[in-house]
C-alpha cells in the first residue's frame, strides 16, 4: 500500500513539473543559433549587426557602420551586414524591384552601377564548428543577365501572327507544331546572385568587432563566398528565457517533490500500519519534536539571558549584594568581641 501511494505522488509530482517544463516548440530568436553537434552550445551574431545611429539615441552594439570587404584580384569590393540590410541605402540595383532596395544585405559596385548579391536574412544555421548565414534574390546572374534585351523579347505582335500561319501550314507535320507550341513556354526565371557567409570563432581581444573576408565567386557569377570571424561566433551557454525553468527552479522542483513524498508517505504509514493520531502521524515525530524542544529550550535560555542584561533589573541584585555585605561584616564583628572577650577573661 505503501509503495502504491509513494507511486501515485510521484507521478503527481511528474506532471507537476511537466506543466513548468518550457516547451519544445519555443521559438528560437533571430540571428541566434544551437550547436547542431549536441552540445549544448549558444551563438548569437545580433551584437554585430550594423544598425542606423539615432540622433540623442545610441545603440547598444554600437556598429552604425557596414562591413567592407577588398576583392583584390575579383576586381570589386563589397558592402554587406550581418543579418540586416545595409546602413547606407541603396537605389537604382540591377534586376532588383524598387521595393526591395531597402532589404539589400550585400552589394557590390561595377561601371557605376549597383548590383546586389542577397537581401535581408535571419536565418542562421549551426553546421558542425561553424555558422553559415545566407542571403538570395540579389540581381540576376548567368546566361540570363548577358543575353541581350532583343534577343529576348520574342514575342513580338508580328512573331505572334507569323506563328499562327506557320501552324496552320504546317497542321500536317506533328513534330513541326510539337516545336512550335515548345517555343510558346514561358522563359524560366532568371538567376539570380546569391552571398554565403561562414563565421569562425575568433577570441583574439584586439578584435573589438567582426570581420568579413572575400573567399571566392562561382564561373557564372552566381554565388558568392565570405568568411566572418567574430567572437560571438564562438560557443555560450544559451540564457535564460522568460517563461522558460531555470537551473534553481529545476532544483527547487525536486526538493518540492522529495518533501512531499517524505511526508505524505510517512504520514499514510504511521496512520495505517501503526495507528497513530495527531502530531504522532509525521514521520520520525520524536526527532522532530527532540528538535523542537532543543530550540525552545535554547530560546528560553538566550531570551532569559538578555533580561538578566537589561538596566532595570540590576536593582534587585544591588539590594542583594548590600544585604550580603552587611551580614558579612556583622559577622566579623562578632568573632572581634569573642575573641576581645576570650582575652579579657585570660
Amino acid at each position: 500500500m505503501r509503495t502504491r501511494l509513494l507511486g501515485c505522488v510521484v507521478a503527481v509530482a511528474s506532471l507537476a513539473g511537466a506543466k513548468d517544463a518550457p516547451s519544445s516548440t519555443t521559438q528560437v530568436p533571430a540571428c541566434t543559433a544551437t550547436a547542431s553537434s549536441g552540445t549544448g552550445g549558444f551563438f548569437d551574431l545580433r551584437p554585430d549587426t550594423a544598425r542606423p545611429s539615432e540622433k540623442g539615441k545610441q545603440h547598444k552594439t554600437a556598429l552604425a557602420k557596414d562591413y567592407h570587404s577588398r576583392g583584390y584580384d575579383y576586381g570589386k569590393n563589397f558592402t554587406l551586414n550581418i543579418c540586416g540590410a545595409v546602413v547606407d541605402p541603396v537605389s537604382e540595383v540591377i534586376g532588383v524591384s524598387k521595393s526591395q532596395w531597402a532589404n539589400v544585405s550585400a552589394y557590390y559596385i561595377s561601371h557605376g552601377s549597383i548590383y546586389s548579391i542577397g537581401s535581408e536574412s535571419m536565418d542562421l544555421v549551426s553546421r558542425g564548428r561553424k555558422l553559415v548565414l545566407q542571403y538570395t534574390g540579389g540581381s540576376p546572374c548567368g546566361t540570363f543577365a548577358k543575353s541581350n534585351k532583343s534577343t529576348r523579347s520574342s514575342s513580338s505582335h508580328s512573331e505572334k501572327y507569323n506563328y499562327g500561319a506557320r501552324e496552320a501550314d504546317l497542321s500536317n507535320q506533328p513534330h513541326l507544331v510539337e516545336s512550335l507550341k515548345d517555343d510558346q513556354k514561358e522563359e524560366p526565371s532568371p538567376r539570380r546572385k546569391s552571398t554565403t557567409i561562414s563565421f569562425l570563432c575568433d577570441r583574439d581581444p584586439s578584435s573589438s568587432q567582426a570581420s568579413i573576408s572575400f573567399v571566392g565567386v562561382d564561373k557564372d557569377e552566381c554565388s558568392y563566398f565570405f568568411e566572418g570571424r567574430s567572437i560571438h561566433a564562438c560557443a555560450q551557454a544559451e540564457p535564460h528565457k522568460p517563461g522558460s525553468v531555470g537551473p534553481g527552479s529545476v532544483f527547487g522542483i525536486i526538493l518540492v517533490i522529495a518533501f512531499l513524498v517524505y511526508a505524505l508517505g510517512g504520514v499514510f504509514y504511521n496512520r495505517t500500519v501503526t495507528n497513530a493520531r495527531g502530531w504522532r502521524q509525521l514521520p520520525n515525530y520524536s526527532l522532530w519534536a527532540g528538535i523542537w524542544n532543543f530550540l525552545s529550550d535554547m530560546f528560553i535560555y538566550a531570551f532569559s539571558s538578555c533580561i538578566r542584561c537589561l538596566p532595570g533589573r540590576r536593582g534587585y541584585s544591588h539590594l542583594n549584594s548590600n544585604s550580603n555585605s552587611r551580614n558579612r561584616s556583622s559577622d566579623a564583628e562578632n568573632r572581634l568581641i569573642d575573641q576581645l572577650d576570650e582575652e579579657w577573661d585570660d
